[in-house]
């Protein structure tokens, strides 16, 4: 969908080159997928000599708890250590609940410092050669994982006296270093171009938008006239989906619900700072979608087309579900007097949980890129997320950081983090994702009104209502 937004913007989004490479004696980490076991944990953060250092606490050779210091200090990398990439994901995530990451990137430059001096000036050097490419490695972890740290100016100097200390005088490491701030730099410029395409796309559909009048079923085409098969429909909202999916971070998870923090007197820890907002416009785009359906509903003056278009949707939501799309589905229903069987919210969404299981197991062992689809309903996992935020302190009566709370929250994180990455199989249509991203959709006052014009009222109550939402619309004109 960035092309496409591009397109009908007239503006150029680069492309989304290949991350880093680096070279072989460079420390390599797997992917997202496997990242934790099922009970939350990572698989490989052991006790050793190296994570023996005082103020980290273990239960059953799992980090469990530990104070901040000891571990900023487990995050760096030295000669003959480097942090495993569970860690380093869950601690990146969680540890702005604590400190900006400008202050972050400043205690891992000093550390890095430490572990490099020797009184040898020779000596010296060798380490930090040694060390060079285990930094360089951390470093594009986090460009790669929470690229958005980097719109702060000050966690982007950090970046850039730490690679400038460890890439001076050494061709490899400098040649490392560009290609990862390469990688960031792309990945940022997407981000605000990204955000701009879409502020012009919501001012293009606020410009479309029609005052109602008295019969609001003229205003607009309908989606039956630009797109009357339900696979097709579905297969351009699983684009939209995946397009904004893809510009979420993960830290956006923590913004959502970390507005003040013990360290900020106060004041909000994401206030001093330019923030991604892409969770937001996500869920701006099912409150979207859940209007658009209604309307269409709501349009048709006669009662036979109205429940073809009904009819049209249901089948249209059923084809999400097949393709693992299930915030769309979701979006599609909502508004319904009936819950389609899969989304029954009954014991805690039982059933889509269940489905939601099914769609990530085909997912892991898909031979095709349509099977890696999986699109949660996203209110739903922002709701799990908040209460285990909620259900767990942060801090244990010791003072020290309930590392615990952080592996599940990381775990849940994680899989968002497979799904995003998927690419969309399905060919583009224009059209089609030109009218579902502008075309204007009715207010819920007008949507009440709508009704009232398509059914009538039925008693003096729906009669006042009626007679009053006519009224207020009508005065906006």
């Amino acid at each position: 969908m960035a092309k496409f937004l591009a397109e009908l913007l007239g503006c150029t989004l680069p492309d989304k080159g290949p991350g880093p490479g680096f070279e072989e004696n460079m420390p390599q980490t797997p992917p997202f997928a496997g990242m934790f076991d099922p009970a939350g944990y990572n698989n490989n953060v052991y006790q050793s000599k190296e994570e023996n250092y005082g103020g980290l606490y273990y239960h059953e050779n799992n980090l469990v708890s530990g104070s901040l210091e000891a571990l900023i200090h487990h995050l760096v990398p030295s000669v003959d250590y480097y942090p495993d990439r569970t860690y380093i994901f869950t601690f990146l995530l969680s540890s702005r609940l604590f400190l900006h990451p400008y202050e972050l990137i400043s205690k891992v430059y000093h550390l890095c410092v430490e572990h490099q001096r020797l009184s040898d000036h020779h000596a010296e050097k060798l380490r930090m050669r040694k060390m060079a490419p285990k930094v360089v490695q951390l470093l594009t972890e986090w460009t790669e994982t929470f690229p958005y740290d980097f719109r702060d100016e000050r966690t982007m100097r950090g970046l850039k006296e730490l690679t400038h200390r460890i890439a001076s005088g050494d061709e490899l490491f400098r040649k490392a270093v560009h290609q990862m701030m390469q990688g960031l730099i792309r990945k940022l410029t997407a981000l605000n171009q990204y955000e701009e395409a879409l502020a012009k796309i919501n001012a293009s559909a606020a410009d479309r938008l029609t005052v109602l009048k008295a019969k609001p079923q003229s205003i607009q085409r309908d989606i039956l006239t630009i797109c009357n098969d339900p696979f097709t429909l579905a297969q351009q909202l699983t684009h939209i989906e995946l397009e904004r999916l893809s510009y979420i971070g993960p830290e956006e998870f923590v913004q959502a619900f970390v507005q003040k923090g013990p360290l900020d007197n106060n004041k909000s820890r994401f206030s001093d700072r330019k923030k991604a907002s892409n969770l937001e416009a996500y869920v701006e785009w099912f409150n979207r979608l859940s209007y658009l359906v209604a309307s269409e509903i709501c349009m048709p003056v006669k009662k036979k087309q109205r429940a073809r278009v009904i009819e049209f949707f249901i089948d249209v939501a059923r084809e999400c579900f097949n393709i693992g799309n299930f915030n769309s589905l979701m979006a599609i229903i909502c508004k319904y007097d009936f819950q389609q069987h899969q989304m029954d919210p009954s014991s805690n969404f039982y059933n889509y949980r269940t489905a939601l299981r099914g769609a990530t197991q085909r997912s892991i062992t898909a031979h095709t890129s349509r099977e890696k689809i999986v699109i949660p309903f996203f209110s739903l996992l922002i709701k799990d997320i908040y209460f285990l935020n909620e259900g767990c302190a942060n801090l244990l009566p010791n003072g020290h950081v309930n590392f615990e709370k952080f592996w599940e929250l990381a775990k849940q994180v994680s899989e968002f983090m497979t799904w995003k990455q998927v690419e969309c199989p399905f060919e583009r249509d224009r059209k089609i994702l030109q009218y579902l991203l502008t075309t204007p959709v009715f207010s819920e006052d007008a949507l009440y009104l709508a009704s009232y014009e398509s059914e009538g009222p039925e008693n003096n109550m729906e009669k006042d209502s009626w007679k009053s939402l006519r009224s207020t619309l009508l005065s906006r004109v």
